[in-house]
């Protein structure tokens, strides 16, 4: 599988490269419908395909789709968005190479067509999409293969331009594009397949790619001489003595995650509640802050979770920022800067080693950056400029983002995280990973997948935040 991700601007280089080492762009063209043309006849039975074409280079592709599926006695009837006169370049060139009826959309019918192939825009739309069109195609009530991305839907965001096309299986080139892992882009796209058109991978290579997939990570190896203080030690904030739970979530999945060891630290009422639930975890008073922070031992630290949104929460924060040890930071330690984030920002900017990763939802990332402007990648990108942080900005489609430099969209979680403490896991989970040694980057990257890659483990239609610490590890 190839990570990167490639804006619209991206793939017409990717396409100029390709043309400039010898292949010509109808041939890219050809082998682009084909594609769509092949999985189309591994997927379906013969049926009748309504192919809508629009007037640009991707409405070239379905005049390509539409001659091969004839070619194996496929029923094919086109329909053309537009003025037959407006198909120039390749787009003309292939529509001159279909021999049968090009009918005007205004003629296209909701009933006789067992399959509709939507080539009618590409990822490249810059403007809104007619309602009309995409009414016509889904009351149609058929499966939809859209090519490239389904028509409507903003090829650098996701978002659709008024309304859009749903498919239920998208054929993209070469490699995706932000609407394709970018919600509710990727839920618009159904299925999603990746053609080989005859570009080289090394092309991608030319390009200024600063966006990929997040994939599987490697994780630290586990050596033979290891003990526990070499494994690292994680530090979890408690939240009060009826506000434990999150803290706790943390504390479990900060262990499950590979630390050698991991402490609760929190007030006394707290620390009772802590002791009737856990074993392995340990427990030290508010008063340890400081003896924990200068021992050299404790390799990451979290707060966040369920701490209250308090001056106590604000300093002990900021404490937490300048002893320069990795901090993850969660839940109310972002909240309770959401009136002064410089204050946060300029702290973390001024830590030891800058291994600071915040991980908050919509709704905290709005309270710290305010309405930033552009994609969820252009978003989380500038916050983390903004904050001298990694930003993991979470959601069904989480964005990673390192100050300057790179940005991973996630693409394996499932619906059912959507539940409370999930994101009390994802925290730990970081910290864990971050006790252990990995850098910042890797350990949020890594730490999104698993929390992920646990909610599919459980196998079971719903959860609740422990089904995913009890999943964690396994192989």
């Amino acid at each position: 599988m190839k990570h990167e991700i490639l804006t619209t601007d991206q793939m017409y280089q990717a396409d100029a490269i390709a043309v400039a080492g010898g292949i010509s762009s109808l041939k890219l063209m050809e082998n682009a419908g084909r594609a769509v043309a092949d999985e189309i006849v591994q997927r379906f039975k013969k049926c009748t395909v309504a192919v809508i074409c629009g007037p640009g280079n991707n409405g070239g592709d379905g005049f390509v789709v539409a001659r091969l599926l004839a070619a194996k006695k496929w029923p094919v009837r086109v329909y053309l968005v537009g003025d037959r006169k407006s198909l120039k370049g390749d787009a003309g060139k292939m529509a001159a190479k279909w021999k049968g009826t090009i009918k005007s959309f205004k003629d296209f019918e909701n009933s006789g067509h067992s399959l509709i192939v939507d080539a009618i825009y590409g990822a490249g739309l810059n403007r809104d999409f007619p309602g009309h069109l995409a009414d016509g195609i889904h009351g149609a009530g058929v499966p939809v293969i859209s090519i490239d991305v389904p028509s409507g839907v903003d090829g650098l965001t996701g978002q659709p331009r008024g309304c859009s096309v749903i498919a239920n299986l998208t054929v993209t080139f070469f490699r995706k594009k932000p609407a394709h892992v970018l919600q509710p882009g990727r839920r618009l796209c159904g299925e999603i397949v990746v053609a080989d058109i005859g570009i080289a991978d090394d092309v991608a290579d030319q390009l200024p790619v600063r966006t990929y997939e997040n994939a599987k990570p490697h994780l630290p190896d586990f050596q033979p001489e290891s003990h526990k203080f070499n494994r690292g030690h994680a530090v979890i904030w408690s939240g009060p003595e009826f506000n434990t739970g999150a803290a706790r979530l943390a504390a479990l999945a900060a262990a499950r995650s590979g630390s050698g060891l991991t402490t609760i630290i929190g007030s006394p009422e707290a620390l009772r509640v802590h002791a009737a639930h856990v074993t392995s975890i340990m427990l030290k008073p508010i008063e340890a802050l400081g003896q924990m922070l200068a021992d050299k031992r404790v390799t990451a630290l979290c707060i966040g979770p369920a701490s209250g949104v308090n001056d106590h929460t604000r300093k002990s924060a900021l404490k937490m920022l300048k002893s320069g040890i990795p901090t993850v930071l969660d839940a109310d330690a972002l909240t309770v800067f959401a009136e002064a984030p410089d204050e946060l920002f300029q702290a973390i900017k001024a830590h030891k080693t800058r291994r600071v990763v915040l991980t908050p939802h919509e709704g905290e990332f709005a309270r710290l950056f305010g309405d930033l402007p552009g994609s969820k990648i252009d978003r989380v990108q500038a916050a983390a400029k903004t904050s001298g942080a990694i930003i993991v900005l979470k959601g069904s489609d989480t964005v990673i983002a390192i100050p300057d430099s790179f940005a991973y969209v996630n693409t394996n979680a499932p619906p059912k995280l959507a539940t409370a403490g999930s994101g009390d896991v994802l925290a730990g989970i970081i910290t864990g990973l971050l006790a252990q040694g990995m850098d910042e980057y890797g350990a949020a990257r890594a730490g999104v997948w698993l929390h992920a890659d646990a909610a599919n483990k459980t196998g079971r239609r719903t959860l609740i935040a422990e089904d995913l610490i009890a999943e964690l590890g396994r192989e």
